[in-house]
Parts: structure tokens; sequence; C-alpha cells
């Protein structure tokens, strides 16, 4: 599957792949791996943001599971993709890649605050531009601060770097007849209640007309072959629907 060639793209990691083989927290192993992987799609010329999730160190709707207050939770998720943001900061810079962490919580002493002409100037400029603390809203998860930072930073697409290579019509590590898609298309998500990304997320990515791919970013050197459109990946758009 050939992808079109993009400008400017926003990847979503989440924060899971930055444990590596650990159960909790920050690799710092894996984080330098995921930092030279992003560098190399950044030697391309491309125009590369990106958001990690915080579920490595904290899930707001577990923690609400469990008695903690959905809000109070979702907070201190945020927080947690800050850190992450700033992990990743650091193993980019270490390459040799000029990054800016811009927070949707305003942290001053430690970040940008998210202003989106700065962001965009930025990315101009060569940077690799983090954006943390997802929309800065409770009830919104970081798929949705992603496809939000992707619009209105006016990305060609949207990359999702997750544990499993596509979307399938049923969960791989459950049901092994399950299909890989190579396309589908947003409503089909949507209708199918595909394992995607939030529905507000898909929404909001189908309206601004902004492809989602979906890979294995745990593949060593595989975002460089999905931005060559060698990988293997499931696209998500508008007009396509079948399964590979």
């Amino acid at each position: 599957m050939t992808s079109p060639a993009n400008k400017r793209i926003l990847l979503k990691l989440s924060g899971e792949v930055l444990m590596g083989s650990g159960q909790f927290g920050i690799d710092p192993e894996t984080v330098q791996r995921m930092a030279e992987e992003v560098k190399a799609a950044k030697d391309t010329g491309l125009e590369l943001c990106l958001v990690i999730g915080g579920g490595n160190i904290f899930r707001g709707i577990s923690g609400a599971a469990k008695g903690l207050d959905r809000t109070t939770g979702d907070y201190m998720g945020m927080l947690a993709t800050i850190m992450n943001a700033l992990a990743m900061q650091n193993a980019l810079e270490k390459l040799g890649v000029d990054t800016r962490v811009q927070s949707a919580i305003p942290m001053m002493t430690v970040c940008e605050p998210y202003i989106r002409r700065r962001a965009a100037r930025h990315l101009e400029k060569g940077r690799v531009v983090i954006f943390a603390a997802g929309t800065g809203n409770p009830f919104f998860t970081t798929d949705s601060g992603a496809a939000l930072r992707a619009a209105e930073m006016g990305c060609d697409a949207l990359y999702k770097g997750t544990s499993v290579d596509g979307v399938y019509d049923a969960d791989p590590k459950k049901v092994a007849s399950a299909k890989r898609f190579d396309t589908v298309s947003y409503d089909q998500v949507l209708s199918q209640n595909l394992k995607v990304m939030d529905a507000s997320a898909v929404a909001l990515c189908r309206d601004n007309n902004i492809p989602i791919i979906v890979f294995n970013i745990r593949e060593q050197g595989n975002l460089a072959k999905v931005l060559r459109g060698e990988g293997v990946s499931t696209r998500v758009e508008s007009f396509s629907a079948g399964n590979g």
C-alpha cells in the first residue's frame, strides 16, 4: 500500500510503548529507540509533531474505575503525558534534533504553553513539536488531543504507532481469525466500533479529511517503512472500505 507524499504529519504514540518490556514507567532504552525512529522520519524532510499518551504512568479512566474522581484522574493522566514528552524531548535533543514541548496545561518552568501560531512556526523552522497534556480538558483522551492538534497544525496525516500492525475486525490477541484491514472508512470504524481511536478523534479526523494510519511502532524501523508506503499498516480515510 503506497502512501501519498506528506509534508507535515502528527505521530501519536501510546504511552505503553515507552515502557519497553516493563510493566510501568519509562524505559530509557526504549525512549532512545523511539527518538531514533522519529529522527529518521524527520531527516526525510518531514515537518513532524508528536503526541504521546500517558498510560505507562497513569490512566484517568482506570483511576475512576477504582473510585478516584474522573476529572482528577484525567488531570493526573495529563501530567503523565508531560513527563513522557519531556523524556522524549531529552532523547531527541541528545540526537541533535531541535525539539519543543508545548503543554495544554500551562507549566512555564518546564515547557511552553500551547500556542498554535508558535507551534506552526517551530515546525516551519524544522523543529519537532511535542504536544502534551491532551486537550487540557478532562473527559478527552490523548487520541482526541492528537486529532485536534493535527487539524490545528494542518497535518497531511495522523500516524498512530501502537502495539498492533493495523486495524482488525476483532481483537487479534483474542480472536485468531481476526482480519486486518488495509483500508477502512471513518464511518465503518465508527459504526462497527473498531478499536482505532476514540469516536470523537475519528470524527474530528473525518470532518477535517485527515487520514489515520495505524501501524506497529514496536517493530524497529517500521515508522520509516510505513512513511515510504512499504510497511504493514491500516489507512483510515473517507472513501475506502475494504480489508486485506
